[in-house]
């Protein structure tokens, strides 16, 4: 299927070769597609999510992801897009951060034996046993320095402060011969990725053209920005990771839910798999009510759910409808168990007669005359509902037999787990 329309139309599409030749391609067979992610870190971020989205995108249209892990070309750092050189990896730090980004990028593509299955490669294993003269040789004599002088990610680095080492400067070799040995081992000829890739995509067209006499195709997407100017993808706390550790479903979903109405016009046809027409008609009734964020909580649940899992998602949704002010009572026990991880929480298996000691042995409140004068004032719930000076926290019963949501005004919160 070319799915070239579609992708224009979501606003994906930044930069092609011939886009006629390409389009033509796509319609009339199944193409090998590879998008690369240097593990530069034990997880995958926000950033990164396009990629791992377009290539599957390409695979519901009929075609086959290769998605590649790049073991070896993260020792060097692209300089694409960088005002300074990355700090360098050794080989056990990217072997580690490699088998962590693997099951990642294995979430969002189907890898299940058919016609259109996913492989997943690692540039480390054609890569790592090639001595320096043997890539010189086959690959250096082809690419000439006038060529890779001219590419925009040379040419800024070598007019910044900070210039560009010869490590960086060979990256773009490296990436080349990454697209050669999947277009002769893989049959794929067509590349894809951000904007400050195109040099190295078409660095790599040249030497499959030089070398294996044939033809190869890339695309790239637009570098995906806010409006405001910040970087996309970092929060105050820093980046937005894939990985439940680093960053929690429900922080995860929170970050689409904040993203700016100017932002979200881009973000839901960017990011989501819907059909467009469903997208343009969710912009169209967010456009018209947008104090109820109606596109940024769909295209949350969205991600969330491709990323963390249907249940997650459903999790991270009831987590933000309880901090919000929601009915705790109607949350489920997975929503629960999501916010230990949000607020702070204990393990009681036994509590005290009193209620104000219970807000102090909590430290919700930092004296129990504070504590009394907040109950006395309405300002204490304890799993949705209002208690008195006089009610035993024993007596509220736990929700699904184990919690109680102590709240004090309208954000502070302690979860207590009375054990299962």
């Amino acid at each position: 299927m070319n799915i070239l329309p579609e992708l224009s139309e979501r606003g994906l599409i930044h930069d092609t070769t011939a886009a006629d030749q390409l389009g033509a391609r796509l319609a009339d067979h199944s193409v090998g597609v590879y998008v690369g992610f240097d593990p530069t870190a034990d997880s995958l971020h926000v950033g990164h999510l396009l990629g791992q989205l377009m290539l599957r995108r390409l695979q519901l249209a009929g075609h086959r992801p290769f998605p590649l892990a790049g073991g070896a070309t993260g020792m060097v750092g692209d300089p694409s897009g960088r005002s300074e050189e990355r700090n360098l990896l050794d080989a056990e730090t990217l072997a580690h951060n490699v088998s962590r980004i693997e099951a990642q990028l294995q979430r969002l593509l189907d890898f299940s034996p058919g016609k259109f299955q996913a492989k997943l490669v690692n540039n480390a294993d054609w890569t790592a046993g090639i001595s320096a003269l043997e890539f010189l040789r086959d690959v250096g004599k082809h690419i000439t320095i006038n060529q890779m002088l001219a590419k925009d990610s040379v040419k800024s680095r070598l007019n910044s402060e900070n210039g560009l080492s010869y490590t960086e400067f060979s990256y773009m070799l490296l990436q080349a011969n990454d697209f050669r040995h999947l277009a002769a081992a893989h049959d794929v000829e067509l590349q894809m990725g951000g904007s400050d890739q195109w040099g190295n995509i078409t660095a790599g067209i040249d030497l499959i053209r030089k070398t294996l006499g044939r033809a190869a195709h890339g695309l790239t997407w637009p570098l995906v920005t806010k409006s405001d100017g910040t970087k996309f993808g970092k929060t105050a706390d820093g980046a937005v990771w894939l990985d439940p550790a680093r960053t929690s479903p429900y922080q995860f979903r929170q970050f689409w839910v904040q993203q700016a109405d100017a932002d979200v016009a881009r973000y839901l046809p960017q990011f989501s798999l819907r059909p467009i027409g469903e997208c343009r008609d969710i912009l169209a009734s967010h456009a018209a009510k947008p104090e109820a964020r109606e596109a940024q909580r769909l295209l949350a649940h969205e991600i969330t759910a491709l990323v963390h899992g249907d249940d997650a998602a459903q999790a991270a949704g009831e987590v933000a409808g309880i901090l919000f002010g929601g009915d705790p009572t109607q949350a489920s026990a997975a929503g629960f168990a999501a916010i230990a991880d949000e607020v702070p929480s204990s393990v009681l298996a036994s509590l005290p007669d009193d209620m104000a000691q219970l807000l102090v042995d909590t430290k919700v409140c930092a004296s129990k005359s504070e504590a009394r004068r907040t109950i006395e004032q309405g300002g204490v719930r304890v799993n949705g509902a209002p208690v008195a000076l006089d009610t035993k926290p024993a007596d509220v019963p736990a929700l699904h037999g184990r919690y109680l949501l102590v709240r004090r005004g309208k954000t502070t919160y302690h979860l207590i787990d009375r054990g299962a």
